[in-house]
Protein backbone atom coordinates (compact mmCIF):
# COMPACT_ATOMS: atom_id res chain seq x y z
CA UNK A 1 0.00 0.00 0.00
CA UNK A 2 2.63 2.48 -1.16
CA UNK A 3 1.19 5.26 -3.32
CA UNK A 4 3.02 8.13 -5.01
CA UNK A 5 2.59 10.43 -2.00
CA UNK A 6 4.03 7.79 0.35
CA UNK A 7 7.07 7.35 -1.89
CA UNK A 8 7.53 11.12 -2.10
CA UNK A 9 7.49 11.41 1.70
CA UNK A 10 9.97 8.58 2.11
CA UNK A 11 12.41 10.22 -0.31
CA UNK A 12 11.92 13.63 1.29
CA UNK A 13 12.81 12.43 4.78
CA UNK A 14 15.72 10.36 3.50
CA UNK A 15 17.10 13.58 2.01
CA UNK A 16 17.02 15.56 5.28
CA UNK A 17 17.79 12.76 7.78
CA UNK A 18 21.35 13.85 8.61
CA UNK A 19 20.29 17.41 9.52
CA UNK A 20 16.83 16.63 10.87
CA UNK A 21 17.58 16.71 14.61
CA UNK A 22 19.50 19.96 14.49
CA UNK A 23 16.91 21.71 12.36
CA UNK A 24 13.93 20.30 14.24
CA UNK A 25 15.03 21.86 17.52
CA UNK A 26 16.19 25.12 15.93
CA UNK A 27 13.02 25.67 13.93
CA UNK A 28 10.70 24.82 16.84
CA UNK A 29 12.85 26.96 19.19
CA UNK A 30 13.22 23.85 21.38
CA UNK A 31 9.54 23.85 22.39
CA UNK A 32 9.00 20.45 20.74
CA UNK A 33 10.76 18.83 23.73
CA UNK A 34 8.16 20.31 26.08
CA UNK A 35 5.28 19.03 23.94
CA UNK A 36 6.69 15.52 23.96
CA UNK A 37 7.08 15.57 27.74
CA UNK A 38 3.45 16.57 28.17
CA UNK A 39 2.34 13.73 25.88
CA UNK A 40 4.33 11.25 27.97
CA UNK A 41 1.70 11.53 30.72
CA UNK A 42 -0.70 9.75 28.36
CA UNK A 43 1.85 7.02 27.58
CA UNK A 44 4.07 6.18 30.54
CA UNK A 45 2.84 3.75 33.18
CA UNK A 46 4.50 1.71 35.89
CA UNK A 47 3.59 -1.69 34.46
CA UNK A 48 5.54 -3.19 31.53
CA UNK A 49 4.09 -2.24 28.19
CA UNK A 50 4.57 -2.70 24.48
CA UNK A 51 4.63 0.67 22.72
CA UNK A 52 4.65 1.40 18.99
CA UNK A 53 6.10 4.76 17.93
CA UNK A 54 4.94 5.41 14.36
CA UNK A 55 6.76 7.95 12.18
CA UNK A 56 9.49 7.67 14.79
CA UNK A 57 11.99 9.58 12.65
CA UNK A 58 15.37 9.80 14.35
CA UNK A 59 14.04 8.37 17.60
CA UNK A 60 13.79 11.33 19.98
CA UNK A 61 10.34 10.36 21.22
CA UNK A 62 11.12 6.63 21.48
CA UNK A 63 14.18 7.41 23.61
CA UNK A 64 12.20 9.80 25.80
CA UNK A 65 9.50 7.15 26.30
CA UNK A 66 12.15 4.60 27.33
CA UNK A 67 13.52 7.02 29.91
CA UNK A 68 10.10 7.49 31.51
CA UNK A 69 8.82 3.91 31.56
CA UNK A 70 9.80 0.85 33.54
CA UNK A 71 12.82 -1.18 32.36
CA UNK A 72 10.64 -4.02 31.06
CA UNK A 73 8.74 -1.79 28.62
CA UNK A 74 9.55 -2.53 24.97
CA UNK A 75 9.33 0.17 22.28
CA UNK A 76 9.17 -0.41 18.52
CA UNK A 77 9.91 2.48 16.17
CA UNK A 78 8.27 2.34 12.73
CA UNK A 79 9.16 4.71 9.90
CA UNK A 80 9.11 4.87 6.10
CA UNK A 81 12.56 6.41 5.88
CA UNK A 82 15.62 4.18 6.00
CA UNK A 83 17.80 7.28 6.41
CA UNK A 84 15.91 8.37 9.53
CA UNK A 85 16.08 4.88 11.04
CA UNK A 86 19.85 4.70 10.53
CA UNK A 87 20.23 7.88 12.56
CA UNK A 88 17.83 6.50 15.17
CA UNK A 89 19.66 3.18 15.51
CA UNK A 90 22.93 5.02 16.19
CA UNK A 91 21.29 7.24 18.81
CA UNK A 92 19.58 4.31 20.54
CA UNK A 93 22.88 2.41 20.71
CA UNK A 94 24.61 5.50 22.08
CA UNK A 95 22.01 5.72 24.85
CA UNK A 96 22.47 2.03 25.71
CA UNK A 97 18.82 1.30 24.90
CA UNK A 98 19.16 -1.25 22.08
CA UNK A 99 17.63 -4.02 24.22
CA UNK A 100 14.49 -1.95 24.80
CA UNK A 101 14.05 -0.07 21.51
CA UNK A 102 13.87 -1.80 18.13
CA UNK A 103 13.22 -0.28 14.72
CA UNK A 104 11.26 -1.39 11.67
CA UNK A 105 10.97 0.19 8.24
CA UNK A 106 7.40 0.11 7.04
CA UNK A 107 4.10 1.78 6.28
CA UNK A 108 1.50 2.36 9.01
CA UNK A 109 -1.29 1.69 6.51
CA UNK A 110 -0.32 -2.00 6.33
CA UNK A 111 1.73 -3.26 9.27
CA UNK A 112 3.23 -6.69 9.84
CA UNK A 113 2.15 -6.81 13.49
CA UNK A 114 -0.46 -9.18 14.87
CA UNK A 115 -3.82 -7.98 16.16
CA UNK A 116 -3.76 -6.66 19.74
CA UNK A 117 0.03 -6.27 19.87
CA UNK A 118 0.54 -2.91 21.61
CA UNK A 119 -0.69 -1.12 24.73
CA UNK A 120 0.11 2.32 23.34
CA UNK A 121 0.70 3.74 19.87
CA UNK A 122 2.24 7.17 19.41
CA UNK A 123 2.63 9.44 16.39
CA UNK A 124 4.61 12.64 17.00
CA UNK A 125 4.43 15.17 14.16
CA UNK A 126 3.88 12.58 11.45
CA UNK A 127 0.17 11.94 10.94
CA UNK A 128 -0.18 14.88 8.54
CA UNK A 129 2.23 13.15 6.14
CA UNK A 130 0.18 9.95 5.80
CA UNK A 131 -1.26 9.36 2.34
CA UNK A 132 -4.40 7.55 3.60
CA UNK A 133 -4.97 8.71 7.17
CA UNK A 134 -8.21 6.83 7.79
CA UNK A 135 -6.65 3.58 6.57
CA UNK A 136 -3.75 4.14 8.96
CA UNK A 137 -6.08 4.92 11.89
CA UNK A 138 -7.99 1.66 11.35
CA UNK A 139 -4.76 -0.31 11.04
CA UNK A 140 -3.49 1.23 14.28
CA UNK A 141 -6.74 0.27 15.98
CA UNK A 142 -6.20 -3.30 14.82
CA UNK A 143 -2.76 -3.60 16.45
CA UNK A 144 -3.82 -1.88 19.69
CA UNK A 145 -4.77 -4.03 22.65
CA UNK A 146 -8.34 -3.64 23.94
CA UNK A 147 -8.20 -0.69 26.32
CA UNK A 148 -5.05 0.56 24.54
CA UNK A 149 -4.53 4.19 23.61
CA UNK A 150 -3.38 6.15 20.57
CA UNK A 151 -1.56 9.42 21.35
CA UNK A 152 -0.99 11.88 18.51
CA UNK A 153 1.04 15.10 18.60
CA UNK A 154 0.69 17.35 15.58
CA UNK A 155 1.53 20.92 14.62
CA UNK A 156 -1.41 23.22 14.07
CA UNK A 157 -2.40 26.75 13.10
CA UNK A 158 -3.23 29.03 16.08
CA UNK A 159 -6.79 30.30 16.35
CA UNK A 160 -5.80 33.84 17.37
CA UNK A 161 -5.63 36.01 14.18
CA UNK A 162 -2.47 37.90 15.22
CA UNK A 163 -0.65 34.73 16.25
CA UNK A 164 -1.85 33.02 13.08
CA UNK A 165 -0.40 35.83 10.92
CA UNK A 166 2.99 35.61 12.69
CA UNK A 167 2.92 31.84 12.53
CA UNK A 168 2.17 31.79 8.80
CA UNK A 169 4.94 34.29 8.13
CA UNK A 170 7.47 32.22 10.05
CA UNK A 171 6.30 28.91 8.59
CA UNK A 172 6.03 29.95 4.95
CA UNK A 173 8.99 32.36 4.70
CA UNK A 174 11.52 31.97 7.52
CA UNK A 175 11.41 28.19 8.03
CA UNK A 176 12.02 27.23 4.36
CA UNK A 177 14.90 29.73 4.16
CA UNK A 178 16.66 28.40 7.28
CA UNK A 179 15.92 24.78 6.38
CA UNK A 180 17.28 25.23 2.88
CA UNK A 181 20.35 27.08 4.13
CA UNK A 182 21.32 24.37 6.62
CA UNK A 183 20.26 21.23 4.75
CA UNK A 184 20.41 22.30 1.11
CA UNK A 185 16.87 20.89 0.72
CA UNK A 186 14.64 23.95 0.50
CA UNK A 187 11.87 21.97 -1.23
CA UNK A 188 11.52 19.74 1.84
CA UNK A 189 11.10 22.74 4.10
CA UNK A 190 8.52 24.23 1.76
CA UNK A 191 6.53 21.00 1.91
CA UNK A 192 6.60 20.66 5.72
CA UNK A 193 4.80 23.95 6.56
CA UNK A 194 2.36 23.41 3.68
CA UNK A 195 1.42 20.03 5.15
CA UNK A 196 0.60 21.67 8.50
CA UNK A 197 -1.64 24.27 6.89
CA UNK A 198 -3.60 21.52 5.06
CA UNK A 199 -4.18 19.30 8.10
CA UNK A 200 -7.82 19.15 9.32
CA UNK A 201 -9.01 21.32 12.20
CA UNK A 202 -9.45 19.84 15.66
CA UNK A 203 -13.18 19.08 15.44
CA UNK A 204 -12.89 17.47 12.02
CA UNK A 205 -9.92 15.36 13.07
CA UNK A 206 -11.59 14.19 16.29
CA UNK A 207 -14.64 13.15 14.28
CA UNK A 208 -12.38 11.26 11.87
CA UNK A 209 -10.88 9.35 14.81
CA UNK A 210 -14.34 8.47 16.12
CA UNK A 211 -15.54 7.36 12.69
CA UNK A 212 -12.53 5.00 12.50
CA UNK A 213 -13.58 3.28 15.72
CA UNK A 214 -11.84 5.16 18.54
CA UNK A 215 -13.67 5.89 21.76
CA UNK A 216 -13.03 8.49 24.46
CA UNK A 217 -11.45 10.86 21.93
CA UNK A 218 -9.92 13.99 23.47
CA UNK A 219 -7.95 17.02 22.35
CA UNK A 220 -5.56 19.38 24.12
CA UNK A 221 -3.88 22.50 22.69
CA UNK A 222 -0.29 23.43 23.61
CA UNK A 223 1.45 26.81 23.17
CA UNK A 224 -1.58 28.79 21.93
CA UNK A 225 -2.59 25.99 19.58
CA UNK A 226 0.71 25.69 17.72
CA UNK A 227 0.72 22.03 18.75
CA UNK A 228 -2.25 19.79 19.50
CA UNK A 229 -2.49 16.42 21.22
CA UNK A 230 -5.21 13.95 20.30
CA UNK A 231 -5.95 10.77 22.24
CA UNK A 232 -8.35 7.93 21.54
CA UNK A 233 -8.83 4.41 22.91
CA UNK A 234 -9.75 0.98 21.64
CA UNK A 235 -12.78 -0.28 23.50
CA UNK A 236 -12.15 -3.19 25.88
Amino acid sequence: MKGPQTEKIRNLFDSIAKDYDKLNHILSLGVDRTWRKRALRQIAEERPQRILDIACGTGDFSIEIARHTCPETQITGLDLSEGMLKVMDAKVAGEGLSERISTCQGNSEKMDFADNSFDRVTIAFGIRNFENRETALREILRVLNPGGRLVILELSVPSNPVLRWCYNLYFTRVLPWIGGLVSGEKAAYNYLPASVLKFPGKEEWMETMRSCGYSDVHHKAFTFGICRMYTGEKQS
